[in-house]
């Protein structure tokens, strides 16, 4: 079974800083491509970093950037994204998604082939 679990996800206060993982199960993320993305309470989903398999290509939306960090360890299964300086408008549920072919990365969503059922960050006093 293919499955991404995000993790992570919690309540912090305003410039307070969260690290959200991405673990993969039944495969392995060395030759995919992974994006995080995220949807707030209301809004529509938008992409927030992704990172290309070997980790040479990295993207982030201009409103995030500067405050996160996207990273992988393959040997782990994993990807993290670190949040820093967080805000009331970070606040949406998650999620990472993988892509085959994963020499490239995209902060569109319709490439990515495999999704994650998100994890619930909340930035609030």
């Amino acid at each position: 079974q293919l499955q991404l679990v995000e993790s992570g996800g919690d309540l912090v206060q305003p410039g307070g800083s969260l690290r959200l993982s991405c673990a993969a199960s039944g495969f392995t993320l060395d030759t995919y491509a992974i994006g995080w993305f995220r949807q707030p309470p209301g809004k529509d989903r938008e992409g927030v970093s992704c990172i290309s398999q070997s980790g040479d290509i990295i993207h982030f939306s201009d409103s995030v950037k500067g405050r996160f960090t996207i990273s992988r360890d393959n040997a782990k299964n994993t990807v993290y994204l670190q949040m820093n300086n967080l805000g009331p408008e970070d606040t949406a549920v998650y999620y990472c998604a993988a892509k085959r072919r994963g020499d490239l990365c995209s902060l569109y969503a319709h490439p990515y082939d495999l999704w994650g059922q998100g994890t619930q960050v909340t930035v609030s006093s």
